[in-house]
Order: structure tokens, then sequence, then C-alpha cells
């Protein structure tokens, strides 16, 4: 299995120090944008979870950045920590608020709530305990929040990763949480109140990394999926849409995410596998993959056979080499408005001129027909993005999609945590009349959006990094 090289752990011990958690563990999935004040234009989420909040050392922050005709800027914007008024708790250092993010209106009343996971909290439950925050939209945007509290009474790193999906009132609006004791599910109705149905605590699978929803049998009803830490044989970890002994599904990864690729109704079920195989031939491949399993009337099972995509698959630029990564970030969203979904991958360790400079991947779904066919990718060093490609940069880190100016084209978020000194940085590529581009793209930087410290403030989210 693979973890940072040496030379990447020094340096990031030497520019981050303290603030590298004790125990490697991740938040996987990159801030997705959503409607907070009901304007029209959907707002960015730049995760912190990094940042100092008033002499605390990564107390974690979220930055939104309010969409608009023009798009995104730096200027209008508002920063949110655990000190912020209609907050719950105080920022405490290294809880971490904001490692992980997920959008949805959970209450249904026309405004984007915003999940936000601080896995790192320490509470009555233990250190390390974790807590999730809905912060609930309204005219005013994201003013006032409360807790959705984990039924475990012990729980570590609850809220490592979240996963939100309004698909209908009551039971079939859904909260996923992952944690290392267990992961939960959360059913509507919601309240801005903190009310919610029911939750339901799953023990029956090894510690969980991600989870992602999705309708798998086009039943109106978010279905859960769940992607656990790495195990011995295996190049990441288990993944499951029955979370229960012995219903591991064939193949394997360490983040999930959830989208029709191939146009038929049911969502898809995709899985990035981004460690070096365990046994030549038999498990992972090369440089990294990415695992597609169909949905269908009975949904994804265990005898669901998966479609592997790598960098050597026709169609996909680049090559397969040790150690890319290839998989190590995800999104699954409709890039060029065919209807069908497509799959976005990030190689946050690809060499390019540096090692580990990074690149993203966009493989285009398909009605029929193999995928991988119309890929295309982008790094800083695509004609048109500011920056340049450097050592430790891990461009891709994180990855996300959403329309933020209205124009019906959607933007591309990219993340590079390790970009100026792990301050980080987020890109933003303008959705173009047939995909999006690197014409016009903008870099956000810490620095950018107000969060001045000198290292460590992992702009974008630190995603899988800590992992892999």
């Amino acid at each position: 299995m693979r973890r940072w090289s040496a030379a990447v752990l020094v340096a990031a011990s030497v520019t981050v120090g303290a603030l590298l958690p004790a125990t490697p563990a991740a938040a996987v999935h990159g801030g997705v944008p959503g409607d907070f004040n009901g304007d029209g234009y959907k707002d960015a989420v730049l995760q912190a979870p990094g940042a100092n909040v008033s002499g605390k050392e990564a107390a974690g922050a979220v930055v939104v950045l309010y969409g608009s005709k023009s798009g995104l800027s730096a200027g209008n914007r508002k920063t949110i920590t655990q000190n912020s008024s209609g907050v719950p708790g105080t920022a405490e250092a290294y809880d971490r608020f904001g490692a992980a993010t997920a959008t949805a209106d959970l209450n249904r009343d026309g405004y984007a709530d915003l999940l936000v996971g601080s896995p790192y909290e320490d509470t009555s439950k233990g250190t390390n305990a974790g807590a999730v925050t809905v912060l609930w939209g309204s005219r005013s945007g994201l003013t006032s929040g409360t807790d959705l509290p984990s039924p475990s009474g012990s729980t570590t790193y609850y809220g490592l990763d979240l996963a939100a999906l309004s698909l209908g009132a009551g039971t079939k609006t859904r909260v996923a949480v992952g944690g290392y004791d267990a992961s939960v599910l959360i059913t509507g109705p919601f309240t801005r109140a903190g009310g919610y149905g029911s939750r339901t605590l799953n023990m029956d699978t090894p510690s969980v990394e991600s989870v992602a929803l999705g309708d798998f049998d086009k039943d109106s009803v978010p279905d859960p999926a769940l992607a656990t830490s790495r195990l011995s044989d295996l190049s990441g970890g288990e993944v499951y849409t029955h979370a229960a002994y012995g219903e591991a599904l064939k193949g394997n990864g360490l983040i999930v995410a959830t989208g029709d690729v191939n146009g038929d109704g049911y969502a898809d079920l995709v899985a990035g596998d981004p460690d070096e195989p365990e046994k030549a031939g038999v498990d992972g491949e090369l440089g990294g993959r990415v695992l597609v399993w169909y949905g269908s009337a009975s949904g994804i099972t265990k005898d669901t056979a998966p479609v592997a995509i790598t960098q050597n698959t026709a169609g996909v630029p680049g090559a397969s080499e040790k150690g890319d990564a290839f998989g190590g970030s995800l999104a699954v969203a409709d890039l060029d408005r065919d209807g069908l979904a497509d799959i976005v991958v990030g190689s946050p360790y690809e060499r390019l001129a540096e090692i580990h400079a990074g690149q993203v991947t966009v493989i285009p779904g398909r009605a029929s027909g193999a995928l991988g066919t119309g890929s295309y990718s982008f790094s800083q060093d695509t004609a048109g993005v500011p920056g340049a490609a450097e050592i430790d940069d891990l461009f891709g880190t994180t990855v996300s999609v959403g329309d933020v100016d209205k124009d019906g084209r959607p933007e591309l978020f990219v993340g590079a945590v390790g970009e100026n000194n792990f301050t980080g940085g987020v890109w933003v590529f303008p959705g173009g009349s047939t995909r999006p581009t690197a014409t016009g793209s903008k870099l956000f930087t810490a620095a950018s959006v107000g969060l001045t410290q000198g290292n460590g403030t992992l702009l974008g989210g630190n995603g899988l990094l800590w992992v892999i």
C-alpha cells in the first residue's frame, strides 16, 4: 500500500509541523456549491481545516464565496468558524472545523444548507470524538447552526466524511456520516431547530473513510454507499452499498461518489482506488484506478461487477505510472450538459515537470461503449491556468462541481493543498460550451480570502492526503 514518500513527509512536517494529525485520517470530498442565500446563484465552499482561529491552531474554517452573474470574487465572501455568531461550539486547537462538508436543502425551504464536519473535536464522548454541524441557509445566507449528533455513545472521528441528498420530503432526504467507530445514516424530516426523523448506527464494517448517497434502484430514496479505511491484502478498503458483514462489493477503494454515468436513470457508484496493487494482476492497478458499478432495478449488490478505468485506458490522457495516485480525489457530475454524469478524477501525486505536481482528469459519461473516449485533463501547466506546476503542489487533492454564475455551464473546482507552503489553493475552471475551460480560470489562495497564516491552512481541504 502507498503512503506519503519520506521526502513529502519531511517537507510536510517542516511546513505544517504540529498541524498534521496524530492518526492518519481523511476528509475526502471537495466543498460542493449551494445557493445558501436563495438569490438563484450557487455559492462556492472553500474548506480550510487548518486555519488558525483567535490564536487556536487548526481550529478550522469554511469560506463561502457568493455566486453572481460575473462569477466569484474573493471580496464577496463570508468566513465561518465555530466562533461565528449562531454556530454551535467554540473554536479550539485542532478541531479542524471544515475538514468535511456536504450541501443539500435539508429542510426543503428553498435554501441550500451546509453540513460541516469537525472530526477532531473533543466532546463528552472522548478525545477526537468528532462533531457535525448543520449551517442553515436563509435569505441572509448561513447565519445559524445546530448540531447533528451520532447515536453512538463513543464516537471516533465522527464527521470524517459527509454526504447529503434530498430527493423529496421526509425520508427521501438523507445524510450519511463517516467515522472510525461507525457510519451513521440520518433521515428527514429535518428542521431548522435541529430535528430529524431517524438515525441508524452501523458498526458492521471496518472504519469508514468515505460516504456517498445515490438512488441506485430509482425508487426516489437515497441509498448509502461507503468505502472503509485501508485493509491488508487490498489496495484501499472495502466498498459497500449494504453496510453488513459479507456484503462488500467486488473491487475496492478509499473514496466514493455517485451519479448517472450512462444516463439510464439509475445512479451509479464510482470509487477511487489510488493505491498501488497489493497483488499484481489481482488487486488494484499500477498508478491507481477508478471503478464504476452501474445501478439497476435491483440496485448495486455484491454480485455487480465493476468497470475499471486507469490512465492506460484508451482515450484517457497520460499513462499509468507508479505513485500517480489516480483516483486520489473524485467527483461525479454532468459537466458537458449531455444528461450523462462525468467522472472527475484527481491524481495529486502525478509527476509533470516536478514531482507530485498533480493533475485532474475528466472522463465523460457514455450511454454505451467503453468509458475513456473524449477524456481530458487539467494541470497548472495547462495554458491559461494561473500558477505553475511545482513540487508537492498536489493539484487535484480535492475536486468538486457547481454552477456559480447561473449560465447553465457548471464550473469545475480543483484544490491543491500543497500550494504556497500548504496554505493551499482552489482553482475555478469556468463552464464552457462543451466542457470546462482553462480560459478565464481563477485561483483563490488562502491569503486572497483573508486567511493569512504562513503555513498549514489547507485551503480546499486535505482530501485523502494523510492516507494515500
